[in-house]
Protein backbone atom coordinates (compact mmCIF):
# COMPACT_ATOMS: atom_id res chain seq x y z
CA UNK A 1 0.00 0.00 0.00
CA UNK A 2 1.38 3.47 -1.14
CA UNK A 3 1.28 5.92 1.66
CA UNK A 4 0.61 9.51 0.74
CA UNK A 5 2.38 11.99 3.41
CA UNK A 6 -0.46 14.71 3.70
CA UNK A 7 1.78 17.20 5.21
CA UNK A 8 3.39 17.57 1.70
CA UNK A 9 0.52 19.07 -0.43
CA UNK A 10 2.16 18.49 -3.49
CA UNK A 11 1.91 14.76 -2.55
CA UNK A 12 -1.72 15.17 -1.79
CA UNK A 13 -3.74 13.83 -4.88
CA UNK A 14 -6.77 16.30 -6.19
CA UNK A 15 -9.65 14.85 -4.20
CA UNK A 16 -13.16 14.04 -7.22
CA UNK A 17 -15.48 16.56 -7.80
CA UNK A 18 -18.92 16.90 -5.73
CA UNK A 19 -22.25 18.09 -6.34
CA UNK A 20 -23.28 22.21 -5.90
CA UNK A 21 -26.46 21.68 -4.69
CA UNK A 22 -28.73 22.84 -4.05
CA UNK A 23 -29.02 21.53 -0.15
CA UNK A 24 -32.45 24.15 0.89
CA UNK A 25 -33.83 21.50 1.62
CA UNK A 26 -31.84 20.75 5.07
CA UNK A 27 -31.80 22.81 7.79
CA UNK A 28 -32.71 26.15 6.43
CA UNK A 29 -36.42 26.45 5.95
CA UNK A 30 -38.61 26.43 9.21
CA UNK A 31 -42.00 26.25 9.98
CA UNK A 32 -43.82 29.67 9.58
CA UNK A 33 -40.97 30.76 7.31
CA UNK A 34 -43.07 32.81 5.11
CA UNK A 35 -45.14 33.99 7.73
CA UNK A 36 -44.13 37.58 8.42
CA UNK A 37 -46.67 39.87 9.43
CA UNK A 38 -48.50 39.44 12.89
CA UNK A 39 -51.45 37.45 13.39
CA UNK A 40 -54.98 39.65 12.25
CA UNK A 41 -52.70 42.38 10.95
CA UNK A 42 -54.67 45.28 9.21
CA UNK A 43 -51.91 45.59 6.87
CA UNK A 44 -51.32 42.29 5.98
CA UNK A 45 -50.60 41.75 2.18
CA UNK A 46 -49.59 37.95 0.72
CA UNK A 47 -47.03 38.15 -2.11
CA UNK A 48 -46.46 34.85 -4.84
CA UNK A 49 -45.29 33.76 -7.64
CA UNK A 50 -42.94 31.63 -9.48
CA UNK A 51 -39.04 31.31 -9.87
CA UNK A 52 -38.28 30.20 -13.43
CA UNK A 53 -35.10 29.28 -15.17
CA UNK A 54 -33.77 30.57 -18.49
CA UNK A 55 -36.21 28.29 -20.41
CA UNK A 56 -39.25 29.15 -18.95
CA UNK A 57 -39.44 26.54 -16.83
CA UNK A 58 -40.44 26.40 -12.72
CA UNK A 59 -38.08 25.30 -10.29
CA UNK A 60 -39.16 23.60 -7.44
CA UNK A 61 -36.08 23.49 -5.32
CA UNK A 62 -35.53 27.59 -5.36
CA UNK A 63 -35.34 29.57 -2.31
CA UNK A 64 -36.01 33.22 -1.50
CA UNK A 65 -35.58 35.11 1.45
CA UNK A 66 -37.77 38.79 1.63
CA UNK A 67 -36.54 41.55 3.81
CA UNK A 68 -38.77 44.70 4.11
CA UNK A 69 -39.80 47.66 6.59
CA UNK A 70 -43.25 48.18 8.79
CA UNK A 71 -45.92 50.11 7.30
CA UNK A 72 -44.28 53.78 8.68
CA UNK A 73 -40.81 52.74 6.83
CA UNK A 74 -39.22 51.61 10.00
CA UNK A 75 -36.84 48.98 10.03
CA UNK A 76 -37.21 46.00 12.65
CA UNK A 77 -34.77 46.29 15.47
CA UNK A 78 -36.55 43.34 17.27
CA UNK A 79 -34.57 40.66 18.26
CA UNK A 80 -37.09 37.75 16.57
CA UNK A 81 -40.36 35.85 16.97
CA UNK A 82 -39.51 32.36 16.82
CA UNK A 83 -40.62 29.65 19.40
CA UNK A 84 -38.84 26.61 20.01
CA UNK A 85 -39.38 23.21 21.32
CA UNK A 86 -37.98 23.42 24.88
CA UNK A 87 -37.32 19.76 24.87
CA UNK A 88 -36.12 19.20 21.29
CA UNK A 89 -34.50 22.55 20.60
CA UNK A 90 -36.64 22.83 17.42
CA UNK A 91 -38.45 25.19 15.92
CA UNK A 92 -42.30 25.19 16.40
CA UNK A 93 -42.79 28.69 14.06
CA UNK A 94 -43.42 32.53 14.84
CA UNK A 95 -45.14 33.15 18.15
CA UNK A 96 -47.19 35.80 15.99
CA UNK A 97 -46.65 39.48 17.80
CA UNK A 98 -43.40 40.69 16.89
CA UNK A 99 -42.72 42.25 12.95
CA UNK A 100 -39.66 41.07 12.10
CA UNK A 101 -39.61 41.99 8.26
CA UNK A 102 -37.50 38.96 7.43
CA UNK A 103 -38.85 35.66 5.91
CA UNK A 104 -37.59 32.77 3.77
CA UNK A 105 -39.39 30.30 1.65
CA UNK A 106 -39.01 27.59 -0.43
CA UNK A 107 -40.70 26.92 -3.74
CA UNK A 108 -43.04 24.01 -3.89
CA UNK A 109 -43.04 21.16 -6.19
CA UNK A 110 -44.82 23.58 -9.05
CA UNK A 111 -41.75 25.99 -8.78
CA UNK A 112 -44.33 28.20 -6.54
CA UNK A 113 -43.59 30.72 -3.45
CA UNK A 114 -45.57 32.75 -1.41
CA UNK A 115 -45.26 34.73 1.70
CA UNK A 116 -47.53 36.97 4.10
CA UNK A 117 -45.90 40.04 5.31
CA UNK A 118 -46.61 44.11 6.01
CA UNK A 119 -46.80 46.61 3.60
CA UNK A 120 -43.63 48.55 3.76
CA UNK A 121 -43.61 52.16 3.83
CA UNK A 122 -41.32 54.23 2.03
CA UNK A 123 -37.75 55.11 3.16
CA UNK A 124 -35.99 58.75 2.07
CA UNK A 125 -36.81 58.69 -1.88
CA UNK A 126 -37.38 55.33 -2.32
CA UNK A 127 -40.45 53.96 -3.31
CA UNK A 128 -41.77 51.31 -1.00
CA UNK A 129 -39.92 48.49 -1.40
CA UNK A 130 -39.25 44.59 -0.55
CA UNK A 131 -35.57 42.87 -0.94
CA UNK A 132 -35.32 39.88 -2.23
CA UNK A 133 -32.57 36.86 -1.92
CA UNK A 134 -32.86 34.12 -4.25
CA UNK A 135 -31.17 31.09 -4.35
CA UNK A 136 -31.97 28.32 -7.28
CA UNK A 137 -29.85 25.49 -8.84
CA UNK A 138 -27.15 26.81 -10.74
CA UNK A 139 -26.40 29.76 -8.79
CA UNK A 140 -23.02 29.68 -7.65
CA UNK A 141 -23.59 32.90 -5.85
CA UNK A 142 -27.52 34.18 -5.02
CA UNK A 143 -28.80 37.34 -6.26
CA UNK A 144 -30.61 39.99 -5.36
CA UNK A 145 -33.72 41.68 -6.06
CA UNK A 146 -36.47 44.22 -5.48
CA UNK A 147 -40.41 44.07 -4.94
CA UNK A 148 -42.10 47.02 -5.60
CA UNK A 149 -45.91 47.44 -5.76
CA UNK A 150 -48.25 48.66 -8.46
CA UNK A 151 -49.97 51.43 -6.73
CA UNK A 152 -46.74 53.40 -6.04
CA UNK A 153 -46.33 54.32 -9.91
CA UNK A 154 -45.79 58.42 -8.74
CA UNK A 155 -42.75 57.48 -6.56
CA UNK A 156 -41.53 55.28 -9.09
CA UNK A 157 -40.67 58.47 -10.84
CA UNK A 158 -38.33 59.50 -8.10
CA UNK A 159 -36.50 56.47 -6.68
CA UNK A 160 -33.04 56.25 -7.42
CA UNK A 161 -33.35 52.77 -8.70
CA UNK A 162 -36.07 52.20 -10.91
CA UNK A 163 -36.40 55.79 -12.45
CA UNK A 164 -32.93 54.22 -14.41
CA UNK A 165 -34.34 51.85 -15.79
CA UNK A 166 -36.06 51.43 -19.40
CA UNK A 167 -39.93 50.76 -18.97
CA UNK A 168 -39.17 47.05 -19.45
CA UNK A 169 -37.29 46.51 -17.45
CA UNK A 170 -38.44 48.17 -14.58
CA UNK A 171 -41.55 45.98 -14.81
CA UNK A 172 -39.59 43.11 -13.94
CA UNK A 173 -39.69 44.89 -10.08
CA UNK A 174 -42.82 45.45 -9.91
CA UNK A 175 -45.64 43.01 -8.49
CA UNK A 176 -49.08 42.78 -10.42
CA UNK A 177 -51.96 43.17 -7.91
CA UNK A 178 -54.64 40.87 -6.77
CA UNK A 179 -55.33 37.74 -8.87
CA UNK A 180 -55.31 33.76 -8.00
CA UNK A 181 -53.01 31.89 -5.73
CA UNK A 182 -51.31 32.89 -2.58
CA UNK A 183 -54.16 34.12 -0.97
CA UNK A 184 -55.64 35.71 -4.07
CA UNK A 185 -57.77 39.30 -3.88
CA UNK A 186 -57.00 43.16 -3.38
CA UNK A 187 -53.91 42.41 -1.02
CA UNK A 188 -52.69 40.00 -2.63
CA UNK A 189 -50.04 40.70 -5.40
CA UNK A 190 -48.02 38.57 -8.10
CA UNK A 191 -44.24 38.00 -8.50
CA UNK A 192 -42.26 35.70 -10.51
CA UNK A 193 -38.50 35.63 -10.44
CA UNK A 194 -36.76 35.05 -13.94
CA UNK A 195 -33.18 34.01 -13.63
CA UNK A 196 -32.29 34.53 -17.53
CA UNK A 197 -33.62 34.76 -20.80
CA UNK A 198 -36.83 36.87 -21.72
CA UNK A 199 -37.93 39.45 -19.31
CA UNK A 200 -35.12 38.20 -16.83
CA UNK A 201 -35.71 40.28 -13.30
CA UNK A 202 -33.12 43.30 -12.67
CA UNK A 203 -30.77 41.87 -10.01
CA UNK A 204 -28.34 44.29 -7.87
CA UNK A 205 -25.13 43.73 -7.38
CA UNK A 206 -23.43 44.95 -3.93
CA UNK A 207 -19.99 46.30 -3.60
Amino acid sequence: MTKIDTARPETVLPTPSHTVGPFYGHALPFPGGGDIAPLGHPETVTLHGYVYDGEGRPLPDAFLELWGADPEGRLSRVDGSMRRDPAGGGYLGRNGVEFTGWGRVQTDADGHWSARTLRPGARGRSAPYLSVCVFARGLLVHLFTRIYFPEDTAAHAADPLLSRLDEARRATLVARGGGGGGGGGKDAYRFDVRLQGEGETVFLEFR
